[in-house]
């Protein structure tokens, strides 16, 4: 039955998905009145074809993403007031009971979520990345990924699952305080074993092998007092063009992993810059403070579960006769991030202001121009707009511009 709560959440669901329409509208409108020229501060260093084929590339991902919006709102629409719960629900109460019913309706509505979600995906791997170079995965490697991807989905979340439905049900109104310490804990360990049992099941890592460009990077971590496990070289190659480094990793288990595609691409003062912008990242504690905000946002959000989980209002609006622990879970799992959408901005701005920390912490302790020369091969390899709508990126990126990143290093 409709309730206040019914109207509170479709005007929330329309503000969103509006807000969405208007940014991407706003982002495909600048990208396509700047497609003719290169911009002047790059009319040195990337050729026309070049900025044609990213400003090509912006417009079919933003068509696309207009596609799974409307996906994304349809599925949403018909698992609430089009009585999706309720059918998952009536089909397994009567079949099992307790923790075994809360498991088997979530992984119900998960495994719904992904069958919708599978054409998409393929393509958006085969279609779009295809039309543009980047992709490289075979159908096989494809299928072998999404048959790990559900077994390490059963492995380990599952039993996680398990364990949060456990808590709500025995630790009583305090429930969700012993849910987020299992949450903030189950990360943790997750970051631990990562790097070494889940990356190696879907790429191979090995030893970085340019003895000149080990010892350039091994001189730069000692200046910047960095300890890591091992500096690895990973085959992204195998499934993408795209280039990157990362850092992967908590405490001892720190390790720095280069795409192979990104030193092919760059040259060996390129590649220290880039790592001098990942360890300022770590000297800033980005990563810590980015973990700390998000637990401390997870918290949040349970708390006011807490609240819900009880409230017949809470599961009527949104469809449901009845509510229980792992149908308010649910719930609040997929219509949270419809009234959470407004923090987008804040969180993209966050993360360009530790990128342009990042950015500094490199220009310093390795060069400035060797970062500017490996972000412009970057954006030109990656086919990323060096013509963004503003408000689009204010909202949604969590890089700066190009123009603006670029211009601030060169004033360093």
């Amino acid at each position: 039955m409709p309730n206040t709560f019914s109207l509170s959440f479709i005007v929330a669901l329309l503000l969103m998905c509006g807000c969405r329409l208007w940014l991407t509208q706003r982002q495909m409108n600048c990208v396509r009145a700047h497609r003719a020229a290169v911009p002047a501060d790059f009319a040195d260093r990337i050729d026309l074809g070049a900025h044609q084929r990213a400003a090509d590339y912006t417009l079919a991902r933003s068509r696309f993403g207009r596609l799974c919006l409307f996906v994304e709102v349809c599925l949403l629409l018909l698992l609430t007031f089009g009585g999706g719960l309720q059918a998952i629900h009536d089909f397994w109460s009567p079949r099992l009971g307790g923790l075994a019913y809360g498991v088997a309706v979530i992984l119900s509505v998960v495994l719904i979520s992904a069958v919708v979600d599978l054409p998409l995906t393929i393509h958006r791997q085969f279609v779009i990345e295809e039309r543009f170079g980047f992709n490289r995965m075979t159908p096989a490697l494809f299928l072998a990924d999404l048959a790990k991807q559900a077994a390490l989905g059963l492995v380990i979340g599952a039993p996680a699952l398990l364990a949060v439905l456990w808590l709500m049900e025995r630790m009583g109104p305090w429930w969700w305080f012993y849910v987020w310490l299992f949450w903030c804990a189950f990360n943790l360990v997750l970051l631990q074993v990562y790097p070494t049992w889940i990356a190696p099941l879907f790429n191979k890592f090995s030893p970085l092998d340019d003895d000149t460009l080990r010892a350039r990077i091994e001189a730069l971590l000692a200046r910047c007092g960095f300890a890591s496990s091992g500096l690895f070289v990973m085959d992204g190659s195998k499934r993408s063009s795209h280039g990157n480094a990362y850092f992967t990793g908590f405490g001892r288990s720190k390790r720095i992993v280069f795409f192979d595609t990104l030193l092919a691409r760059l040259q060996p003062g390129e590649i220290e810059a880039v790592l001098a912008h990942e360890l300022g990242h770590f000297q800033h504690r980005h990563v810590v403070k980015r973990m700390i905000l998000l637990f401390a946002i997870s918290l949040a959000f349970l708390a006011l579960l807490g609240q819900l989980i009880n409230a017949e209002w809470f599961f009527r609006g949104l469809g449901l006769r009845d509510g229980n622990t792992a149908l308010g879970l649910l719930l609040f799992f997929l219509v949270g991030p419809v009234f959470t959408f407004l923090l987008t901005p804040l969180l993209s701005l966050l993360s360009r202001r530790d990128e342009y920390e990042a950015d500094r912490y490199a220009a310093t302790n390795a060069s400035a121009d060797g970062l500017v020369a490996a972000l412009v091969k970057l954006y030109e390899d990656n086919a990323a707009t060096l013509t963004p709508d503003p408000l689009h990126s204010l909202f949604y990126d969590s890089h700066p511009p190009a123009a603006l990143r670029i211009a601030r290093l060169q004033r360093t």
